[in-house]
């Protein structure tokens, strides 16, 4: 066999059958008998690499990862103290949060059967509950990374999907369906973009970066439920410049800003909702939209 045999074989071949039951080492390979070398070397060129040992390996088998067994740990989604009081006031804060969320799901169902102003009245009260839910959560004291998040995914529904979708049917028969469908899928995609910015940027307890999906929102609910008396192509126009000033870096200021106003500031709009209440209104958004590139170009001049 073994001047029959190559040279490959002769090296594999390992003594087996041992009674002490050791382990195979390199030492139990055989070594090729040198009376070949010289016709190996004329058959395959040139050998001079020392094989030292052979270990049979499997190309389907990965290395084996470590396996984690320690036990898996719950996050309690109310930190603190887990009374049933606050548990009680925890359920009341997202029963709030939730609340908003059936609201702007009841606006999409009843701006598919075309009851536009309804469903704007429901987004206003999403507005509302939106706001609610916030405050008490700090006057309860029950504030929590769980409740942050589910305020936020309600925050896409209600206002990143029921607000577009009930523009989307104020507008229909005034525009093409496709500049209707374009403005509010802009929308929804800046809605998402804001809010995931929102939970990992640091708060300024001054300004929001951009206009806050809330506002945003409000101003759409507003402007169907009122009948803003503009034509279908300013409406989208407005629509796209609303959708941008989401994700934009200008600085707004915050609604407790704007309440520690002077008094006087705030008469000229309420005189003007009693004259005109569609003109104060379109006069108000396009001031605090302007307000963002004007506070960007002071803070520029005094940086």
């Amino acid at each position: 066999m073994r001047r029959s045999s190559t040279f490959a074989r002769q090296v594999l071949l390992v003594r087996v059958g041992r009674r002490d039951g050791a382990a195979v080492t390199g030492t139990d390979l055989v070594t090729p008998d040198h009376r070949w070398s010289d016709r190996q070397r004329l058959r395959y060129g040139r050998y001079d690499a020392a094989v030292e040992a052979v270990m049979p390996v499997s190309p389907a088998l990965g290395p084996a990862a470590p396996v984690d067994e320690s036990p898996a740990m719950s996050i309690p989604l109310l930190p603190g103290e887990r009374t049933a009081a606050r548990r009680a006031k925890f359920a009341l804060v997202n029963a709030c949060t939730l609340s908003s969320l059936m609201l702007g799901m009841l606006a999409i169902f009843l701006a598919m059967q075309s009851e536009v102003r309804v469903a704007a009245l429901c987004l206003i009260a999403c507005v509302a509950f939106d706001g609610l839910d916030g405050a008490l959560a700090r006057k309860l004291n029950v504030a929590s990374p769980f409740g942050a998040q589910m305020d936020s995914l309600a925050d896409m529904c209600s206002f990143g999907l029921a607000a577009p979708v009930v523009v989307y049917a104020s507008l229909a028969g005034s525009v093409p369906p496709a500049a209707a469908a374009v403005a509010c899928a802009l929308v929804a995609a800046c809605a998402a973009i804001r809010l995931a910015r929102f939970n990992v940027s640091p708060k300024d307890g001054r300004f929001f970066c951009g206009v806050p999906t809330t506002m945003a929102a409000a101003v759409l609910a507003l402007t169907v439920a009122i009948g803003l008396p503009v034509s279908g192509l300013v409406m989208v126009a407005g629509v796209a410049l609303l959708a941008f000033a989401m994700v934009s870096s200008f600085p707004y200021a915050k609604l407790a800003r704007l309440v520690k106003l002077p008094p006087w500031l705030w008469l000229a709009p309420v005189v003007g909702a009693l004259v005109d209440i569609r003109l104060t209104f379109a006069l108000v958004v396009v001031g605090y939209l302007v307000s963002g590139p004007v506070l960007w170009l002071h803070q520029r001049r005094t940086a």
